[in-house]
């Protein structure tokens, strides 16, 4: 068996778990790699919500998504979500950070995150998943890691199948996957 790299193994969940037909949210749309994956699995049926609170995210996934016309952008935090999406959900995607190649001081935060994840989990399909990547190389996303794994231990199993993927002999503090599966 090879291993996978993180978002290799984040697009191989996003197989394992979408269907044609659902609503999905990419809920840090960045440069709209995600928010084109999930468009193509869905090949035009169901339904994308995509989320940044950057003009230039949002631009930048748009012209990679021109040919598709289920997707919705929304210039907004991911914390927000309930006022945009009420129908039940299949799969959301996290992609923690700030946007690669753009200000790195504009980062995603714990607290909105967090909130993100409950506000998704209350909406989400029984077996649908939430996908978090995590990246702690940097000190704001150490701080966002340590605060969503306590998050995420205080999960009651009864609800939730939560795991993470990992390398765990990679130095300088390298991504991770925390993916969860609603029971």
């Amino acid at each position: 068996m090879k291993a996978l790299g993180i978002l290799p193994f984040a697009r191989t969940l996003i197989d394992t778990y979408i269907e044609q037909g659902s609503t999905v949210i990419d809920a840090t749309c960045g440069n709209g790699n995600d928010t084109l994956y999930l468009a193509q699995q869905l090949d035009g049926s169901g339904v994308i919500h995509a989320f940044d609170i950057q003009q230039s995210a949002i631009n930048n996934s748009k012209l990679k998504t021109a040919a598709f016309n289920n997707i919705h952008y929304h210039l907004e935090g991911h914390q927000n979500v309930l006022d945009y999406v009420d129908a039940p959900v299949r799969l959301a995607i996290f992609n923690l950070g700030y946007l690669p190649k753009g200000d790195k001081s504009i980062v995603t935060l714990p607290e909105t995150t967090i909130q993100a994840i409950e506000r998704i989990f209350s909406i989400l399909d029984k077996e649908g998943i939430i996908i978090l990547v995590i990246y702690p190389g940097h000190a704001e996303g150490q701080v966002e890691k340590e605060a969503i794994l306590n998050y995420l231990e205080q999960f009651d199993q009864e609800d939730a199948h939560i795991f993470k993927y990992e390398f765990i002999n990679q130095k300088n503090n390298p991504p991770f996957i925390c993916a969860i599966e609603k029971r």
